[in-house]
């Protein structure tokens, strides 16, 4: 009865965002001193009474990314069965650390994972976890390779290596890359930057330049990043390029497919992501195109064996091991106490089986196509190409700041401004949710033209 409550509850909060406003106006002090009024925690509140303070203030103070008109980053709205499932998960708590104290939760999370894995074109055996994020996974993936690449890291450090690691990302890669160059010890200027080609695609022959160029001069090559799906302009990078490339080379190919990776259940868009199959890892994040709530990344790995030697773990206080080809969480992958995570995702996929993650997937890529005539037809210039929903687009004689501070002002949709490949700022707009309708786009667009 509970949990029709809260689907019932869902589909009306959703309703009534998707009739209000899409842009918060809110400074600081005022949420500040709406706080600090109310909640000096010296006093009991009611729970109804708190609860309804909290939502009002999500309400007035978000943008609100479930919004049909947010065209904003990878938040997406997020389906019935998902939100369900959080909720289920914070009933019962499991834990994931091991095995024996969550066998039904490791194993829904297990096949959920198995099934994608395949579909990615990965072996039976291969690693899969899910994570905080992409920022987790990518972290993830960095670990294993280094630990795969050099043996002597696990146990002493840089300081073993007789020579510097390094690794390679287009201009156009997640920034997390340059933290994950930070915090596992290599330094930033490890990190390599590819210039990119006239599509703004990982350029191939800059790449092979750099990677030899490092071995002349000592380093020790052993990743390469390739995207699919750059945040920036939605650039889906050469992967079977980079695939040969990295089998020749003897280096660790990690696909960044964050938001771009669902793609590979439609079968209108899986051929763009071809070569992904012969990576050695693969990010791809459940609460970005699969609409699911945050925080639910997924990390891929073709050699479990790398995982359980970068992660391994042993202590006198958690369970024994689990009997048979079973590994614990906790001993192979990044975090110890975990959250249920993988729960939103099998519900949803339960729910509307793959057919219907595609039906989704397509109708918002459809939408972004529409998007793209729609502003082609008013005189608007698109300046990426891309098969996914995001578009990118400009003006001659544009003040942009000034455009978007109308956008926001009129709530006629939340867009962003983005700089690709160095040049000048141009809007940014992504279509991030399964409710965003043909007739949400044509209003925007009509809507953007009369503030010019």
């Amino acid at each position: 009865m509970l949990l029709n409550d809260i689907q019932n509850a869902v589909i009306q909060v959703q309703s009534d965002i998707a009739l209000g406003p899409v842009v918060t106006h809110v400074t600081p002090a005022e949420v500040r001193n709406h706080l600090t009024s109310r909640y000096d925690f010296t006093k009991e509140v009611p729970l109804d009474e708190v609860i309804a303070d909290v939502e009002g203030m999500l309400r007035k103070w978000q943008v609100h990314v479930t919004h049909p008109r947010y065209f904003g980053l990878f938040n997406p709205s997020v389906t019935v069965a998902s939100v369900v499932a959080d909720a289920i998960v914070a009933v019962y708590n499991p834990q994931l650390a091991t095995w024996s104290t969550s066998p039904a939760a490791n194993e829904i999370e297990r096949h959920t994972l198995g099934w994608l894995g395949a579909k990615f074109g990965f072996p039976a055996d291969a690693a899969a976890t899910f994570t905080s994020g992409g920022a987790e996974a990518n972290l993830s993936a960095v670990i294993v390779a280094l630990t795969r690449a050099f043996p002597e890291y696990g146990e002493h450090g840089l300081a073993g290596l007789s020579a510097m690691p390094t690794f390679y990302v287009s201009g156009e890669a997640h920034h997390s890359f340059n933290k994950i160059a930070h915090m596992v010890g290599l330094g930033r200027r490890s990190l390599r930057t590819v210039s990119t080609d006239a599509d703004l695609k990982l350029d191939l022959n800059n790449l092979t330049k750099q990677v030899a160029e490092d071995r002349r001069k000592g380093f020790a090559p052993f990743l390469v990043v390739g995207t699919a799906g750059t945040t920036g302009a939605g650039v889906i990078d050469p992967l079977p390029d980079l695939a040969r490339h990295c089998r020749r080379e003897n280096l660790w190919l990690h696909v960044d497919a964050a938001w771009g990776g669902a793609a590979i259940v439609s079968p209108t868009l899986r051929h763009h992501l071809d070569g992904i199959e012969s990576a050695d890892s693969i990010t791809c994040d459940a609460h970005k195109w699969f609409s699911v709530p945050m925080g639910a990344g997924m990390f891929f790995c073709r050699h479990a064996d790398a995982g359980a030697e970068a992660f391994r773990a042993d202590t006198s206080y958690m369970p024994g091991k689990t009997p048979g080809p079973v590994a614990d969480p906790y001993t192979s992958t990044v975090e110890w106490s975990r959250r249920f995570i993988g729960l939103k995702l099998f519900l949803s996929l339960a729910e509307r089986g793959e057919s219907g993650y595609a039906g989704m997937i397509d109708h918002q890529t459809r939408m972004g196509q529409v998007l793209r005539e729609s502003l082609q037809r008013t005189g608007w210039r698109i300046v990426n190409n891309t098969p996914l929903p995001l578009v990118c687009f400009t003006r001659d004689g544009l003040d942009l700041d000034a455009f978007l501070a109308a956008l926001y002002k009129h709530q006629i949709a939340w867009m962003s401004q983005v700089r690709l490949g160095g040049g000048a700022p141009v809007l940014r707009a992504c279509i991030t949710s399964f409710r965003t309708t043909e007739q949400d786009i044509r209003q925007v667009v009509e809507q953007m033209n009369q503030l010019l």
